[in-house]
């Protein structure tokens, strides 16, 4: 059975940093897609970092380059994102999404690809951006 269970989530300033965490379980890490969606207060969730299937490369959408950076350890089982310099639109709920053999190498308008693309999400984790 596939889990993913995100923390590490809460407050943090304008400029600060905080990492959130994705423990998985049930499926093999290295044959499959993981993916960072955010879900801002009244709006769609969108994909922001991603690690692709296949050749393990790594995706990040225009908004966050340079301030997001994914990674992932196959010994621990854990997807990781850390957030530097986050900004007050980085506020929202971030959760974590699996999908056995998703190549993202090809994906153009979305470089992590869509909500549809991936089956299996974890419960989420708030993240608030303020002074």
């Amino acid at each position: 059975q596939v889990q993913l269970v995100e923390s590490g989530g809460g407050l943090v300033q304008p400029g600060g940093s905080l990492r959130l965490s994705c423990a998985a379980s049930g499926f093999r890490l290295g044959y499959s897609a993981i993916a960072w969606f955010h879900e801002a207060p009244g709006k769609e969730r969108e994909g922001v970092s991603c690690i692709s299937s296949g050749d393990g490369s790594a995706y990040y959408a225009d908004s966050v380059k340079g301030r997001f950076t994914i990674s992932r350890d196959t010994t621990k089982r854990t997807v990781y994102l850390q957030i530097d310099t986050p900004k007050p639109e980085d506020t929202g709920i971030y959760y974590c999404a699996a999908q056995r053999g998703l190549d993202l190498r090809f994906q153009v308008i979305a470089p992590c690809g869509r909500v549809w693309d991936y089956d299996s999400w974890g419960q989420g984790t708030q993240v608030t951006v303020s002074s």
